[in-house]
């Protein structure tokens, strides 16, 4: 009993001796975050997209837009020639852009350490629909300036990552494949193999100063700023509430636009306003919230070829029917069947009355032949530049998430999507009448200059034969 007392007491002695080691509280500053790895493609396709909305929004291409864009005479003619709505649809596709950008940084945003990061999606409506800037997100003029340029270095860097990337996956393959069939030299093995050694070091250099290897802290913090400052900037530029001092104080004076003498916090064009404050509540019920307001702007109008879903039929149509105008007499039965085919039954009605009782008419007359070729080039200098933008609209958002080039400031306000359907489709077929004439004159001419010459071929063998 006492031998027990006594080696309770050692076993207490000795635990006793000993300090409860506890783990030290983690350094902040020496947790390492994680990096954003493979995401990094995806993240520099969001830079490219911000950085092609910033340079949309400068100066000398808002001046573009409304100097030349909205004056276009097809978009007066079926789409609107009321400014303020046209530069409305502009605004609206501008903010519904940077939505659609800021919508996929709130999922990325997600596995950020820092709280605010992780909120960027509150916190982006509350400004949008508020002007509410807690943290101080939005940038001057000069810091939105440096960080283009480390976003365009960003994307540079990950595209050619990504380039190497897809040679080093043919290397490997192209080795895999020489050593299956072990018919290769020795010496050729040993140099593909040094070479996959370098590719792997190039793509390793790449990995750490392109996205790669930046946190999800510091790729958000980058891009959350740049939303911010962007949407501040359509604020500025189309007269939308409140303009952030951050921003407005960077302006140089030889800026579009500037603060109204009459309303300081009203930011206004510097050749009038691009959408007075007033009218631009009267577009947009802010209510609705900014984002909300702005996508029921972008739904077209029962009246427009975008609600019929035909803009882009009508685009391939007529850049078809601009070839054949082109050249008349290089088209055969065929393509005016194929042609024929294309046609809606809206059109095809209006084609039959307009040539109904023509059947078997003679196009012979030059001077007629010279007037429809006019007349159809007026139309085509107006209509064909819609078509062509909406092919190149479309093509774009086709390709937007395997390319990372920069795209063209083609705007949907430029293209068939909001055109009147009736008026479009009057068009349309005003060419189809035309190019129906002038094909039938080449025929006829054709035919004609066959026969003389023929005649003539055969006077000359008479000739010939009697002497």
């Amino acid at each position: 009993m006492a031998f027990e007392t006594w080696l309770i007491k050692v076993k207490t002695a000795i635990s006793n001796s000993f300090e409860v080691v506890r783990p030290a509280a983690p350094n902040p500053r020496l947790i390492k975050k994680s990096n954003v790895g493979v995401l990094a493609f995806e993240i520099a396709g969001l830079m490219s997209k911000l950085l092609h909305l910033w340079q949309s929004l400068l100066d000398k291409n808002i001046g573009r837009l409304r100097n030349e864009s909205i004056s276009l005479e097809g978009v007066h003619k079926i789409v609107s020639n009321d400014e303020a709505f046209l530069l409305g649809l502009a605004c609206a596709e501008f903010s519904e852009n940077l939505r659609l950008v800021a919508k996929s940084v709130s999922r990325i945003s997600k596995k950020c350490e820092e709280p605010s990061l992780r909120c960027f999606e509150r916190l982006f409506d509350e400004f949008a629909n508020w002007g509410r800037d807690p943290h101080s997100w939005v940038l001057s003029l000069k810091e939105m300036e440096a960080r283009i340029k480390k976003m365009d270095r960003y994307v540079t860097l990950t595209a050619t990552l990504h380039r190497e990337m897809d040679e080093l996956s043919v290397m490997e393959t192209g080795l895999s494949k020489s050593l299956v069939k072990c018919q290769e030299k020795e010496s050729t093995i040993s140099e593909l193999q040094q070479k996959i050694y370098w590719q792997r070091q190039e793509i390793k250099y790449l990995k750490e100063r392109s996205i790669w290897n930046r946190s999800f802290d510091t790729v958000v913090s980058l891009l959350a700023r740049s939303i911010f400052t962007i949407l501040a900037r359509i604020k500025l530029v189309f007269g939308i509430g409140t303009c952030p001092e951050s921003l407005t104080r960077s302006l140089s004076a030889s800026a579009t636009v500037h603060p109204s003498d009459h309303n300081p916090s009203s930011c206004l064009y510097v050749s009038g306003p691009l959408m007075k404050s007033s009218k631009l509540e009267e577009k947009k019920d802010l209510a609705d919230g900014f984002f909300e307001s702005n996508s029921k702007l972008l739904k077209p109008p029962a009246t427009t070829l975008g609600a019929a879903a035909l803009a882009l039929h009508y685009s391939n149509l007529i850049i078809v029917m601009e070839k054949m105008i082109k050249s008349p007499q290089l088209v055969g039965l065929d393509a005016r069947d194929d042609l024929y085919t294309m046609l809606p039954s809206s059109i095809r009605s209006m084609l039959r009355d307009r040539l109904k009782g023509s059947a078997g008419f003679s196009a012979s007359d030059p001077v007629l032949a010279g007037e429809w070729r006019e007349a159809l080039g007026r139309i085509l200098g107006w209509l064909s530049p819609l078509a062509h933008n909406m092919i190149k609209w479309q093509s774009e958002r086709s390709f937007e998430q395997q390319t990372l080039l920069p795209k063209t400031n083609v705007m949907l306000l430029q293209t068939l999507f909001f055109a009147n359907k009736e008026k479009t489709e009057a068009a349309i077929t005003e060419l189809l009448v035309g190019l129906n004439y002038i094909w039938k004159f080449e025929r006829e001419m054709t035919a004609k200059a066959l026969f003389e010459s023929t005649n003539f071929n055969g006077m000359i063998l008479n000739a010939k034969n009697s002497g």
